[in-house]
């Protein structure tokens, strides 16, 4: 019979500490890339007219990450690790994806506001994240 350590050092994945490195970096890349969405957006509405076409592009991006992030959280959480930034990455996703399908609907009455919350959300999950330990 193998021991704990033994079948830790054994598994294919990574451990939580790692896993929970991977995860803020995720986190830190979306936030940016979050509050980047406002920058090209005001370009746009002052008349930098190819800023829309960025504005999407970092929309895509918003929504991969969050994709990535919650997989990654979701990883810390097997690992035994915390299980709250699951649930934060997914309420993060599901609300970038509303916020993706109203701007795409130009609904800018739920879309201005949601972006607004999204980014709060976000820095207060990269703060939190970063004062996260591993464990539960």
């Amino acid at each position: 019979m193998t021991s704990t350590v033994e079948a830790r050092k054994a598994s294919p994945l990574p451990r939580g500490r790692t896993v929970l490195g991977v995860l803020r970096g995720f986190v830190a890349v979306h936030t940016v890339v979050i509050f980047a969405q406002p920058v090209f957006a005001g370009r746009y509405l002052i008349g930098d007219y190819d800023m829309l076409a960025l504005h999407g592009l970092g929309a895509d991006l918003v929504t991969y990450l969050g994709v990535a992030q919650l997989v990654v959280s979701a990883l810390l959480w097997r690992r035994g690790g915390m299980l709250w930034p699951f649930w934060a990455s997914l309420l993060l996703f599901l609300g970038g994806s509303g916020q993706y399908f109203a701007g795409v609907a130009g609904a800018l009455d739920l879309h201005v506001p949601l972006g607004v919350a999204l980014a709060m959300f976000a820095s207060i999950m990269l703060v939190a994240i970063w004062r996260a330990g591993v464990t539960r």
